[in-house]
């Protein structure tokens, strides 16, 4: 849940600005800057952390690294897609899908305690799936979908 904090973090100090600087808080604007902070961020990390990443996606995929870095790529341009208006629905459906696809890459990595920050099995397991990854994922989904495509 640390990874949330860049996300409330982010969007209430745009909140802030844009209201100190527009007179107004802008929500569509804040609430789409705090998921591209946030998605760009976590789309760095798979350069960092790539070969803890690599552990997590299942074994019957072939490229590991590949779709690690792949999806780094993904999450660094969908970050940028949120702040271009005439991308952001798209951009926001596809990160959706996204959300929803990387969440078995989650379960594989919660089963089998994959510690993706030292690329070993001392990771919290099944634990972090139920406490955190799972109400993480929501709030992701339902962040994107509300600033993305509803507030759209």
């Amino acid at each position: 849940m640390k990874l949330l904090t860049i996300l409330f973090v982010t969007f209430i100090l745009a909140l802030l600005g844009t209201w100190i600087f527009q007179g107004k808080p802008n929500f569509l604007f804040s609430g789409n800057l705090g998921m591209a902070v946030f998605i760009i961020f976590t789309g760095f990390s798979h350069f960092k952390f790539q070969k803890g990443m690599a552990m997590m996606i299942p074994d019957f995929v072939p490229g590991k690294m590949f779709w690690v870095y792949f999806t780094g790529v993904l999450e660094i341009a969908a970050g940028i897609g949120l702040m271009i208006p005439s991308m952001r629905e798209i951009t926001a459906v596809l990160l959706i899908i996204f959300y929803v696809l990387v969440f078995m890459a989650n379960i594989n990595s919660s089963q089998k305690k994959i510690n993706i920050f030292k690329a070993d099995y001392t990771g919290p397991g099944m634990r972090y799936l139920y406490r955190e990854r799972i109400p993480m994922q929501l709030i992701l989904i339902g962040w994107t979908w509300y600033f993305g495509i509803y507030l759209n």
